[in-house]
């Protein structure tokens, strides 16, 4: 996906990148599928140098089964796209961004066609991208068939990611795809995210009004099941705001959790352009950010330390390399209990002393993280690749 039509933190950090290399002098064409949002973000017009062509595997929040005709259809499709667009622009470098879904034998016609390559990686699909593309999963399940059918198709099927510069953005996120994903990444260093310094500034915190937020993506994994659960166990005027898009099924049961607990008035979904999302972290009085699974990094906790939001996190994975319990933000458990949650609120709004802790620590974790420093490795990474 690629903005305005995304969902996530991880298509965002791919735009950023493309517009400093682009401010940079370089010329830039970005080559991704051929989704289309139903509603595309406002923030972000439409990219005239984006060729939306690609066919992938992923389809409303699923991997659906396909036949194996149309998986070969769907190969080969990719593959003339690709070549179609490397024979026109002729560049000097690829960069791989979020393959997860997506045909992996682009790659190895990327690597026929000899050119130097870097992989951004934001998250896991290193690990998962092998069992959801068709192709390559059929493919290498049985030995020695890779090759022979991949002559019969005309769509390579043997994937070798070895000879890439790869940039992930975070310790965990690294150390995850070199311990399970299966390929031997033998250049891979981490280049942390960060946040638009212009766009999120410092706000004054006005007083403790029970305003809680959750920004992100709709997704069970993210435990916005547990920050609406947690209501159940704070005063009445407490409030949650949630901001992001998702799966509609997950946001339908998120609705349902919320009338049966009876909390259905005091939590308001919706979303926000991202130039407003400052002010939406300015207005609350704590941001949660109680994720289950392994966040490859979160940029959200860092976009409300630097508006000077307190956050209570969870602090898993690439989170865990920046939050420090009670220092910038307070940690709970991995397992986002509700209970627990909810006395971590408590606690942020009974102790002002340390709300501003919180705050002044977290604008410094903030100011040590930027978009401009983490678009300025991407940009030495592919001209040391083309060098």
């Amino acid at each position: 996906m690629y903005p305005p039509h995304h969902l996530g933190g991880y298509e965002l950090t791919w735009r950023s990148s493309v517009e400093h290399l682009r401010r940079a002098g370089h010329k830039v064409w970005v080559l991704t599928t051929d989704y289309r949002a139903a509603a595309p973000d406002p923030a972000f017009a439409e990219d005239l140098e984006a060729r939306r062509e690609l066919r992938w595997y992923w389809h409303d929040h699923e991997f659906p089964p396909i036949s194996v005709r149309r998986m070969v259809q769907l190969e080969r499709s990719n593959g003339r796209v690709l070549d179609r667009a490397l024979a026109e622009l002729r560049p000097d470098a690829v960069a791989w961004w979020a393959m997860g879904g997506m045909s992996l034998s682009l790659i190895a016609h990327v690597h026929r066609a000899a050119l130097p390559s870097v992989g951004v990686v934001g998250d896991d699909w290193m690990f998962y991208a092998p069992e959801v593309d068709a192709w390559t999963r059929r493919t290498r399940r049985i030995r020695g068939l890779g090759r022979l059918a991949g002559g019969l198709a005309g769509v390579p099927a043997e994937v070798d990611l070895s000879g890439i510069h790869w940039l992930f953005n975070s310790v965990a996120t690294r150390d995850h795809a070199q311990l399970h994903s299966g390929f031997r990444l033998d250049l891979a260093e981490v280049a942390h995210p960060g946040i638009d310094a212009g766009l999120f500034r410092a706000a004054f915190g006005g007083e403790w009004g029970w305003r809680l937020l959750y920004v992100g993506r709709l997704d069970q994994r993210k435990g916005v099941d547990a920050a609406v659960a947690a209501l159940e166990h704070l005063p009445a005027e407490a409030q949650l705001t949630v901001l992001g898009h998702g799966d509609d099924r997950f946001l339908a049961s998120l609705r349902d959790q919320c009338a049966r607990l009876g909390v259905q008035d005091r939590v308001h979904f919706g979303h926000r352009p991202r130039t407003e999302l400052p002010a939406a972290y300015a207005e609350a009085d704590a941001l949660l950010f109680p994720v289950r699974w392994e966040e490859p990094w979160g940029l959200v906790p860092l976009e409300a330390m630097a508006v000077g939001t307190p956050v209570v996190t969870t602090a898993t994975g690439g989170s865990a390399e920046y939050v420090q319990d009670r220092d910038n933000a307070l940690a709970i458990g991995r397992g986002a209990d509700p209970q627990e949650l909810a006395r971590a609120v408590r606690e942020l709004a009974g102790d002002p002393s340390l709300r501003a802790r919180l705050r002044q620590n977290g604008l410094a974790t903030a100011a040590r993280f930027t978009e401009e420093a983490y678009n300025g490795a991407i940009e030495r990474a592919l001209e040391r690749a083309v060098a």
